[in-house]
């Protein structure tokens, strides 16, 4: 017996998440200046392993929207646009290692783990920051962001957030976790 593809929406599925992202792109228009839905939606039907990430996106609470157009790849990149970082996304530690070096009060999860079961990449500090050029973020809430290599091998993970009007990025342990930090995504269609 064949093992059913889980990395595809149903049709009902795929309808219902056009309906969301349409709607959310119409509203916010000055994220995507000068791109047309038809053409997002024509490269989403191509693409059905990235509709399921972006719905896998959209039901944690990230309310992805596109953010860029990419002229010579012609990819449409999407970021999670959620006022807050995304609700289901937040209590959880940087990545495995640092899951794994915790003795007790785990967390259930890293977000370096869940953007990897979504299909997604965790935000840059340019994504970041590029961002917070399309509306404020992340005001009471803060979000884990990817980490330089450099220093994560010192034990650290760097996160960011918008206060006083400004992007602050900081650093914890890899292995810290807070009720209000998570991990913004994005992804390229």
């Amino acid at each position: 017996m064949a093992k059913k593809n889980t990395k595809t929406l149903s049709t009902s599925e795929t309808k219902e998440l056009f309906s969301i992202l349409k709607t959310r792109f119409e509203k916010y228009k000055s994220r995507h200046q000068g791109i047309e839905w038809t053409n997002v939606q024509t490269k989403l039907e191509a693409n059905p392993e990235k509709c399921w990430s972006l719905n896998e996106m959209e039901k944690t609470g990230g309310e992805p929207d596109v953010v860029a157009y990419d002229k010579k790849t012609g990819a449409y990149t999407f970021f999670d646009c959620s006022p807050e970082s995304p609700k289901d996304r937040r209590s959880v530690c940087y990545d495995q290692k640092a899951l794994d070096s915790r003795k007790e009060n785990k967390p259930k999860h890293s977000a370096m783990g869940m953007a990897e079961e979504m299909g997604i990449e965790l935000l840059t500090e340019e994504q970041y920051r590029s961002l917070q050029q399309l509306g404020n973020f992340d005001a009471k809430t803060s979000s884990w962001i990817k980490t330089p290599e450099n220093i994560r091998k010192l034990g650290g993970a760097l996160f960011a957030d918008y206060r006083f009007e400004t992007v602050f990025v900081y650093h914890n342990g890899a292995e810290s976790y807070y009720a209000a930090r998570g991990f913004r995504g994005s992804l390229k269609v």
